[in-house]
């Protein structure tokens, strides 16, 4: 390929940065292979149930409504499990920074699929928590009363003991959980089509686990910097 120079850039520098752009093709076509992979896999199981959320419906009044009608006129649902339950005063920070990010694409993917953020909090917490952060174009639905975190790792309680293990869950506790689910309505059915498993999956040491790295921005720009993410992770509110 050609490569690019830059003003005054010195032999060594481009050198390396080229070895790089190998480096970067690579990680592309392997991202695309991946992304391959996913779309290629077999029907997933179907949902035990057509759970039962709650969502702010017509004339900004709350309303009950089946799993199958979040799918709206796509045929492809999206879920992100908000790590906002009841007992926390406020959200988890890395949800809400990564959420920060989705909702400015949020416009878009839903003309292609539909995506709603789940979380045990009653409907009318979530909505005033997104008013305040200025997120206009996040669906939100509450799970208070349904199974859906505990049959899809929303939260803890059906983690095996060897989860629970590594990730610190204390017996007889359990807490909410940031996960990516992903359904498909065929025939009237709903199935499972994919997970973001690799939030639970063995990382090496101080590495993140980068489950929710494609949706959020904020990782990716400070990838590019000399910095790299270093020990930051971000705060609901900066003094």
């Amino acid at each position: 390929m050609v490569h690019l120079s830059y003003p005054n850039e010195s032999a060594d520098y481009r050198e390396a940065r080229n070895a790089l752009v190998e480096a970067e093709i690579s990680l592309r076509t392997q991202a695309e292979a991946v992304a391959a992979q996913r779309r290629n896999l077999p029907a997933g199981g179907q949902v035990p149930e057509d759970y039962v959320f709650e969502r702010i419906g017509a004339n900004d009044m709350p309303e009950k409504v089946r799993m199958s009608e979040l799918f709206g006129p796509h045929n492809t649902l999206i879920l992100y499990s908000f790590m906002y339950g009841p007992e926390r005063k406020i959200p988890c920070p890395g949800c809400t920074h990564l959420l920060d990010s989705v909702d400015g694409a949020a416009r878009h993917v839903g003309q292609r699929a539909s995506l709603y953020v789940v979380a045990k909090s009653p409907i009318a917490r979530l909505v005033a928590w997104a008013r305040e952060r200025g997120w206009d174009h996040l669906q939100f639905a509450s799970t208070a009363g349904n199974s859906y975190d505990a049959d899809y790792f929303g939260d803890t309680s059906k983690f095996s003991p060897e989860m629970r293990k590594a990730h610190g869950v204390p017996d007889g506790e359990s807490w909410d959980e940031t996960i990516y689910n992903v359904f498909r309505l065929d025939d009237g059915a709903i199935r499972h089509f994919w997970g973001s498993e690799l939030r639970f999956a063995p990382s090496a040491p101080h590495q993140d686990h980068r489950s929710g790295d494609a949706t959020n921005a904020l990782w990716g720009l400070l990838d590019m910097t000399p910095e790299g993410r270093g020990k930051f992770f971000p705060k609901v509110r900066y003094d």
